[in-house]
């Protein structure tokens, strides 16, 4: 086994956790290979597993989040122009809160700053979709090139959508109590390394309480998925012999509400009873980016011509990228 694959299976996967739990299991008197005890080691090993590496990239990427907050975010973006703001506001949401229901304060801050409307949608696909832990995370279950893929091609999405929203001059279908609330510009007083691990750590504490249930809900779904739901089934519906798989798997993540810690087991259950990448992938696209409470949200800030639009971007570029992974999952698996 080579560095990577050490890194990718025992550090991130950690193989080794799934192995000492059937173990133990096994010493128990337990048979593995029956569907409830099966069912049990899948959501043990799941659990813990996404709650270790949660932890930690909550309190990583809240301690990068530090040296971000919305003034100084606002400031960077407003040094830049044309696409080059919506690639940096795409960029900026990798850093930013884990769902769409989070990112969308932010999003009417940035408005309420002035900021162009595509480039505070370009933030606003970003953040939910693409973050630094979806990276590792993915790289924990599908490998590094469909992380990388993944995370570029979301970031793709953000830019062109946000550069068509610009593009189509959508300003006036921001509500006008957005526009005119204004912002008062508060300089963030500097932060010391102590600081910024106490924030950290307050971080991960917030964010674990909010999103832990949906992981627990996640790796339950993933782990019925897994052990009972018969491969055949899952074939049918989102294998190769249906061309229309992504196009459904993007439809059923749409109504969805969860983050990408929550359908991560999900998806892994799903490609592996022999789903196509592309489906999976589409499917938490949709379930992180489009959720309806999120939509409902936004709806708030927004009118519904530019609503529309922004579920339809998202829409069309999710299953354009469903497609472009099921074509190339040979390459990337």
């Amino acid at each position: 086994m080579g560095v990577w694959d050490f890194i990718q299976n025992q550090l991130l996967g950690m193989k080794w956790l799934n192995e000492v739990i059937g173990s133990g299991l096994s010493a128990l008197g337990f048979d593995t290979a029956n569907r409830w005890v099966g069912s049990a080691q899948f959501f043990l090993y799941d659990v813990i597993k996404i709650t270790v590496l949660l932890c930690t990239l909550i309190f990583i990427i809240s301690y990068i989040q530090s040296y971000f907050p919305p003034e100084r975010s606002k400031k960077i973006l407003g040094r830049f122009h044309g696409i080059g703001a919506n690639s940096v506001a795409a960029l900026l949401g990798t850093v930013t809160p884990f769902c769409s229901c989070s990112s969308i304060p932010l999003f009417i801050g940035f408005s309420s700053a002035g900021l162009p409307v595509g480039v505070t949608f370009s933030f606003l696909i970003s953040s939910p979709m693409v973050d630094l832990g979806s990276l590792v995370l993915l790289m924990s279950i599908f490998g590094a090139k469909v992380a990388a893929a993944y995370v570029i091609l979301g970031l793709i999405i953000a830019v062109v959508g946000g550069t068509i929203i610009e593009k189509l001059h959508m300003e006036r279908h921001v509500e006008s109590f957005i526009l005119s609330a204004g912002s008062i510009d508060i300089e963030s007083p500097t932060l010391s390394k102590r600081e910024r691990a106490i924030y950290a750590k307050e971080q991960v504490v917030a964010t674990f309480k909010k999103v832990f249930p949906y992981v627990l809900i996640g790796v339950g779904v993933g782990a019925i998925i897994h052990n009972w739901i018969p491969e055949a089934w899952v074939v049918k519906v989102l294998g190769s012999d249906n061309p229309f798989g992504v196009i459904l798997a993007t439809l059923v993540g749409v109504p969805m509400y969860a983050d990408i810690f929550g359908t991560i087991p999900i998806a892994e259950a799903l490609l592996g009873k022999g789903a196509l990448l592309g489906s999976v992938l589409a499917f938490m696209m949709a379930v992180t980016t489009l959720s309806l409470p999120s939509m409902i949200m936004l709806r708030k800030a927004v009118k519904p011509k530019l609503l529309a639009l922004f579920i339809g971007i998202c829409t069309i570029g999710i299953i354009i990228i469903g497609y472009l992974f099921n074509a190339l999952q040979a390459f990337l698996v």
